[in-house]
């Protein structure tokens, strides 16, 4: 762990072929997950939590807690050199 992330440079045509039509909808046109939907937000796994579009790790469990609003919620964001 460290203090930095990699920025991912990417043409529209390249994300859109990376990533889902809802990843692309929420992770590049600043969309959002219905609350209480998609597979994560009521997961109690441990682990770590990648992003869709750079595959680095963003959250661990040990950080998610339950905010009540319907979509993950994590009090420390984890950043990797």
């Amino acid at each position: 762990m460290g203090d930095s992330i990699t920025t991912v440079v990417l043409s529209e045509a390249q994300w859109k072929e990376k990533l889902t039509p809802e990843e692309f909808r929420i992770l590049r046109q600043k969309g959002t997950e219905a609350a209480f939907t998609g597979d994560l937000w009521d997961n109690k796994k441990d682990g770590l939590y990648t992003c869709a579009g750079c595959d680095q790790v963003i959250f661990s469990s040990n950080s998610k807690y339950e905010s009540g609003t319907g979509w993950p919620s994590f009090s420390d964001l984890m950043t990797k050199t």
